[in-house]
């Protein structure tokens, strides 16, 4: 499967299980990733809480987003009065694992900073990520 192709796939799987929980709405929003303005892979809300994510795939070992791209999602956010996560899928992550499909989400501060942007790698995802059912929890 193509990257976009790809990418898009994980983007319909995490809107699929917001719609599943039958309290929370969600949309891909078109362009993302290549759009003039800052756009977030997903836009996801429940009426009292709004998140923004930024959806990665990967085969290998780790996820990257580029600093340009988060600070974008986070100037976006602050607009529209959003959390920022970063959803991943890890495909060498066994899909029967604790955190389901492979999925883990993380707050800008859980991820690996770098001159060039940010990381997170496989053998983190399981102490700095939180799942799917885990986010849709949170209370602020």
């Amino acid at each position: 499967m193509k990257t976009k192709q790809k990418g898009s796939s994980a983007e319909r799987e995490i809107i699929r299980k917001f719609w599943d929980t039958g309290e929370w709405a969600s949309m891909r929003a078109a362009g993302s990733g290549s759009a003039r303005h800052p756009c977030p892979d997903i836009i996801a809300s429940n009426g009292e809480r709004t998140l923004v994510i930024e959806c990665k795939s990967v085969g290998g070992d780790a996820i990257r987003v580029e600093r340009e791209q988060l600070e974008q999602l986070q100037h976006f956010a602050k607009i529209f009065g959003a959390e920022v996560w970063v959803g991943a899928r890890y495909s060498k992550i066994s899909t029967k694992d604790s955190h389901g499909e492979g999925w883990y989400f993380f707050s800008v501060e859980d991820l690996n900073e770098s001159e060039k942007g940010y990381s997170v790698n496989v053998q983190q995802a399981s102490y700095k990520g939180i799942s799917f059912e885990e986010l849709i929890k949170i209370k602020f």
